[in-house]
């Protein structure tokens, strides 16, 4: 069992928990994943590290709640326990003195970038970090990243927050005006997708950070199978980063599509069940 020391909402339908894990904790990297299952009977889902900390031996993960485990999820408060979490999981992000490192982050992707951020710091690295959201309030730890980064510029949607547009006309601004000696983006598919075909002609080294449909984190059920130069590698094992410009995006844009209306069902009846009773009673108040 994993004890819950601290939940936070980070933003809407996005929290952050703090748990008790120190083997974890103590063997996390950039980069690296766990997955978890919240009691006997859930699914499993694999989640980022968002951070760590050695000394307290805590993991912070954080999640949106778009799917029923991650609802389920998003009802643990303080003092409560998830039954299984198994990590660190993955490959390390490939860290090294770059010079100029760029981190492009999208929606909740963007916290993935935080660990790696601190090792490339930790590397001497200069780095610019990107975040881009559809508002100022999906924007998450933007004061976390601005602690650590030499630069960190808002992008949104809609202009409620740092400049209007997208990640990838801020990306291209910062290439125009310096050198980049590689660039790591985590967020949508689509958005990865765009990044990498922004690089590819000036042929900056690109990693991108892959969240493929994973059950149960090592390799054998192959769920998490992704195409990277024309061979099949699993992102829970060889992964979850891989080299953009090798990545067969439309491919992982399908896969993921694939039970979403197994997905919408799920949820619908978690909600039922959460619902049941309370609901009735506020309908009968109505009336």
């Amino acid at each position: 069992m994993y004890k819950v020391l601290n939940k936070e909402t980070v933003a809407p339908q996005v929290d952050a928990l703090i748990v008790d894990a120190p083997y974890i904790a103590s063997h996390a990297k950039a980069g690296n994943f766990i997955v978890l299952r919240i009691h006997e009977k859930g699914e499993r889902i694999p989640l980022t590290i968002a951070d760590s900390d050695l000394v307290k031996g805590t993991i912070t993960l954080l999640f949106q709640k778009i799917g029923k485990t991650t609802e389920e999820l998003g009802t643990l408060k303080k003092g409560d326990t998830i039954r299984d979490i198994a990590g660190p999981l993955g490959h390390d992000t490939p860290v090294k003195k770059y010079g100029h490192a760029v981190l492009v982050g999208g929606g909740i992707g963007s916290a993935t970038l935080f660990p790696i951020l601190k090792a490339l710091k930790d590397r001497k690295n200069k780095v610019t970090v990107i975040l881009g959201a559809r508002n100022k309030g999906l924007l998450v730890w933007q004061d976390r990243f601005a602690e650590y980064a030499d630069e960190t510029i808002l992008i949104t949607d809609d202009g409620s927050s740092g400049k209007k547009g997208l990640v990838t006309e801020a990306l291209k601004e910062v290439a125009d005006s310096s050198k980049i000696d590689v660039v790591l983006a985590v967020g949508p598919i689509r958005m990865m997708q765009a990044v990498a075909e922004l690089t590819r002609p000036s042929a900056i080294k690109t990693y991108v950070s892959l969240n493929p449909v994973m059950v149960e984190g090592t390799g054998m059920c192959g769920a998490c199978r992704v195409s990277i130069a024309g061979k099949t590698k699993f992102a829970c094992i060889d992964g979850p980063e891989f080299d953009a410009h090798d990545v067969d995006f439309e491919e992982i844009a399908h896969r993921l599509n694939f039970y979403k209306d197994e997905e919408t069902e799920s949820i619908e009846i978690f909600k039922k069940k959460k619902c049941k009773g309370k609901c009735k009673s506020k309908s009968k108040m109505k009336n």
